[in-house]
């Protein structure tokens, strides 16, 4: 028999990694609070944020445009406060949030803000934010993802 023949067993921290991005999907509705903090004290912290990462901007994207998403991001705020980054990208997504609903927002704030949140709101449907970003974009992939934007997606 071969090495290559031998049947390969999934590495542990995988088979954690694939458990902790299920866990907070297994509670009713905004009840994900518990089950993040939990993830959050695996010992394998790098591979615990990004489990916590990858589930804030699910649940994030799925409610940022309906009413739920201020109840549910302060649950989470207190889930992940001992986390700088998630904090950060949870204050983020607030922001969001006011330029996909074309809402006011502070015209300093997307400047100031992270890559990832320059580069969603880059391709946003808000005329100004994809304007201000097109021009002042922290990045290169910013700039070009809103200069695309005006010319081909016309946000209005």
């Amino acid at each position: 028999m071969n090495r290559h023949d031998a049947p390969c067993e999934e590495p542990a921290e995988h088979l954690r990694f694939a458990a902790h991005l299920n866990e907070p999907r297994q509670v009713a509705d905004l009840g994900e609070a518990a089950p993040v903090g939990s993830v959050l004290t695996d010992r394998d912290q790098a591979m615990a944020r990004s489990a916590v990462l990858r589930h804030l901007d699910r649940r994030a994207g799925a409610l940022h445009l309906g009413p739920a998403s201020d109840r549910w991001a302060e649950s989470m705020a207190q889930a992940t406060a001992g986390d700088p980054f998630l904090a950060a990208r949870l204050r983020e997504w607030p922001l969001l949030r006011a330029i996909a609903l074309r809402r006011s927002w502070d015209r300093d704030a997307p400047l100031a803000s992270s890559g990832w949140l320059q580069r969603e709101a880059a391709a946003a449907s808000d005329a100004e934010a994809v304007e201000l970003l097109a021009e002042h974009g922290r990045t290169r992939r910013t700039r070009t993802t809103a200069r695309a934007r005006l010319e081909h997606g016309q946000p209005h």
